[in-house]
């Protein structure tokens, strides 16, 4: 196995600690879940930019980086749900997207068909779900931990609701993007 399939194993291994730190909802914890999505987060760089500056792409890569960027990103979704933090609909939304494309992947890798990696609109929707759930982290932290400056926890939310709707948006964009591409390629093994 190489590096960077290594390194997506690694961030879905960070998955549980992520869960365990959120569920904690003390400072410790609020601060160790920031940290570890935020490690999982460069390793969802890192895993890329060496897979392709080597030549080191593989099927295993080119599916399991993304499903293990939909796990991540998911876990934590879903903890922002039950700590009030975000409004389920849109994460729904989100989610049920990341179903469709993984299900669509996995039909036409299946049928012989050509693994299909993430198109620029994909792309993008991850960044600013990586962003979004950084900046929903920090206002946690700051909000429950008495920071005194509320201006800073204010533009902190501003900028986590800015990308997290950003991220909705962009979740839709991609979703109809990739399977208008892929449309043809589903109607002949279906």
């Amino acid at each position: 196995m190489n590096l960077p399939n290594k390194l997506t194993l690694f961030r879905i291994i960070l998955i549980p600690v992520f869960l365990v730190f959120i569920n904690f909802n003390t400072e410790i914890g609020v601060l160790g879940a920031l940290i570890t999505f935020t490690i999982a987060s460069i390793t969802d760089q890192l895993d890329g930019y060496i897979a392709r500056k080597y030549n080191l792409i593989t099927d295993f890569g080119k599916f399991m980086d993304p499903l293990a960027d939909k796990l991540l990103v998911s876990a934590a979704f879903i903890s922002f749900i039950e700590l009030n933090l975000v409004n389920a609909i849109p994460v729904i939304i989100i989610i049920f997207r990341e179903f469709i494309i993984t299900g669509i992947r996995l039909v036409l890798s299946s049928k012989g068909g050509k693994v299909i990696a993430a198109n620029t609109y994909g792309k993008l929707k991850t960044v600013f779900q990586i962003i979004s759930i950084i900046f929903i982290l920090l206002k946690l932290y700051l909000m429950n931990f008495n920071i005194q400056s509320y201006y800073i926890v204010d533009l902190i939310q501003l900028i986590g609701d800015i990308t997290f709707y950003m991220c909705v948006f962009l979740t839709i964009l991609s979703g109809w993007d990739y399977i208008s591409k892929n449309i043809k390629s589903l109607k002949e093994i279906l």
